[in-house]
């Protein structure tokens, strides 16, 4: 229960994190702030362990695993972003 608690804290950190550097109005609200926060860590996890090479079961809460996981997140708003106004159009 506790892991899930840290999960959405992590997401939700690395969600506003993503929303405030990525330029432009993206118009989500909370739960879509969190899903983005919460996709940017496992795209970060993937990518930080295709370029160290250490395990993706390790899951130990380190400083940098918040720095990929907001990369992760502003990579998924990006193309989010991208999606969405191709579709307004």
């Amino acid at each position: 229960m506790l892991a899930c608690i840290g999960w959405l804290v992590t997401g939700f950190i690395a969600g506003v994190l993503a929303r405030f550097l990525v330029p432009g109005r993206e118009g989500v609200g909370l739960f879509a702030t969190i899903m983005f926060g919460l996709l940017g860590s496992m795209l970060g996890g993937f990518l930080s362990s295709l370029i160290w090479q250490h395990d993706l079961r390790d899951t130990t809460l380190h400083p940098s695993g918040l720095v990929m996981s907001t990369i992760g997140a502003v990579i998924v708003l990006a193309i989010y972003l991208s999606t969405s106004r191709r579709t307004a159009r």
